[in-house]
């Protein structure tokens, strides 16, 4: 997928998990379809700035634990401002809480995924989201 902007925006105030995703994305040559922030906030005003640039991402990957507005809160956000509405949201979340996921589920979110804890599952789900956004995109 060749673009001039990132397709997928991943929200997550852990560092690590970021560099993480962000190393298995370029490791599989997708580098460019990415871009990070660190809380909802951040990826609430990085999203009205792609509206201004008509670049909306395909999709949304938020994590649930965060500072400021954590990923219940943004995904409520989300699904409540008609410019955003539309994109899936997949949480992304070390939480295994049933009630949580429900919640998430109920408020619109496309799935929660639980985050890998390995590698090779981590190159699993990078490729999901990737494959995810490609359909996203030819629809």
């Amino acid at each position: 997928m060749q673009t001039a902007y990132a397709k997928i925006l991943m929200v997550d105030d852990d560092a690590e998990d970021r560099q993480i995703i962000k190393d298995t994305f370029d490791d599989l040559g997708y580098g460019a379809v990415i871009h990070f922030e660190e809380n909802g906030e951040e990826a609430i005003r990085y999203l009205h700035q792609c509206v201004q640039q008509g670049n909306i991402p395909s999709l949304i990957i938020l994590d649930l634990n965060m500072p400021k507005m954590n990923g219940t809160q943004t995904l409520r956000f989300l699904k409540e401002e008609i410019a955003f509405a539309g994109i899936p949201v997949i949480i992304f979340s070390t939480s295994l809480n049933p009630i949580e996921r429900d919640e998430c589920l109920a408020l619109g979110a496309y799935t929660y995924i639980i985050k890998p804890v390995s590698y090779t599952q981590t190159v699993d789900v990078v490729k999901h989201f990737y494959n995810l956004c490609s359909q996203l995109n030819q629809a």
